[in-house]
């Protein structure tokens, strides 16, 4: 997924919009490699596991998990990829012009 996400947040970039990354490999220091080897521009977070406190937080059953919020921080959207992600972003866009 780490293309098509660095290409909307480049598309994105202007917008009041926010690409958000949450992981839970164990290991930091090859989280960190894997961060600067794919160019991951955006603000993620380390979990540490898959019961880490973030996942357990939100409920995150399976990886990947996309929530897409909107500005009042509610989720709008689970479990989106490709055309589907970009479409729900630009939905919730428009309605910020309404």
């Amino acid at each position: 997924m780490y293309p098509h996400e660095r290409s909307l947040v480049e598309k994105l970039k202007d917008q009041p919009f926010a690409l958000i990354g949450v992981n839970s490999d164990k290991d930091l220091a090859k989280l960190r490699k894997i961060v600067k080897q794919k160019n991951l521009t955006w603000r993620s977070f380390w979990d540490g596991s898959t019961s880490g406190p973030i996942s357990t937080a939100w409920n995150v059953q399976g990886w990947p998990t996309v929530y897409v919020l909107d500005g009042n921080g509610v989720i709008r959207f689970k479990e989106l990829q490709g055309k589907a992600l970009e479409d729900a972003v630009e939905t919730l866009l428009a309605e910020l012009g309404d």
